[in-house]
């Protein structure tokens, strides 16, 4: 009882009940914060995410430059509806080379997180020139000038290097071989050996229908079926997480 009459008084008193309340505040929020100090990466890694290649980073670029990010997500949330949908949920990890990422819950079209190797490089190139005629419902506009858009390659190790410095890992190698591998990964006659070494399981070949010249539609395509397709999903449980 007398400690119920003590709890009467702080809560009778608004200047004591406030100092009490920011005293606990602070020290909840100090318990959780600064442990964070002194872990060098708060994102749990998982197998088979890399850094983007350079030709998905220039079509992540494009993707980014052209608004997609506003009508299509890249998050599929912990529900059943979405899991069964879309694939897997997504996972922090997916994300830690982004800048910025994807996520989000606004949709006007489907997520996008798993489309990569859904549809063939054909699709998305008629897709992105004249979204109706493969989604008759779809109210997309039109990015057939992306396939008149020359890509720039000159000085393009410059975004890895801005990359870096922000924490993605890319090596020296990767940085001084850019140019070479943003034109190998979309050459059918090249050779990607070392490309591939560098960046395992990106897609390689012509994307935009026309292997005389690198386009920007090239590249978006080139991002696009890169999605979801770095994590093998089989060694997860696709039922944890479901509400």
């Amino acid at each position: 009882m007398a400690l119920m009459d003590k709890h009467v008084i702080l809560e009778r008193n608004a200047t004591l009940l406030l100092a009490g309340s920011l005293l606990v505040v602070t020290i909840g929020g100090i318990v959780e914060i600064a442990p964070l100090f002194y872990l060098e990466n708060t994102i749990e890694k998982v197998e088979g995410m890399r850094p983007y290649s350079p030709l998905e980073l220039a079509g992540r670029d494009i993707y980014v430059r052209e608004g997609c990010y506003v009508c299509h997500s890249q998050m599929i949330r912990p529900f059943r509806d979405e899991v069964e949908r879309y694939g897997h949920y997504s996972l922090a990890a997916e994300s830690m080379y982004d800048h910025p990422f994807q996520w989000g819950s606004k949709r006007t079209g489907p997520d996008l997180a798993r489309v990569g190797d859904r549809y063939s490089n054909e699709w998305h190139v008629q897709h992105l020139i004249e979204p109706r005629s493969v989604v008759p419902e779809s109210i997309m506009p039109s990015y057939a000038f992306l396939k008149d858009a020359r890509l720039g390659v000159k000085g393009f190790s410059t975004h890895l290097t801005a990359n870096l410095r922000v924490g993605v890992p890319y090596s020296e190698e990767m940085i001084a071989e850019a140019e070479a591998d943003l034109k190998a990964q979309a050459d059918p006659d090249a050779d990607t050996s070392a490309l591939l070494a560098r960046y395992p399981k990106a897609k390689t070949g012509d994307f935009d229908g026309d292997p005389r010249a690198l386009t920007e539609m090239d590249a978006l395509v080139a991002y696009l079926q890169m999605l979801g397709t770095l994590v093998d999903f089989s060694t997860y449980d696709d039922t944890a997480g479901y509400r």
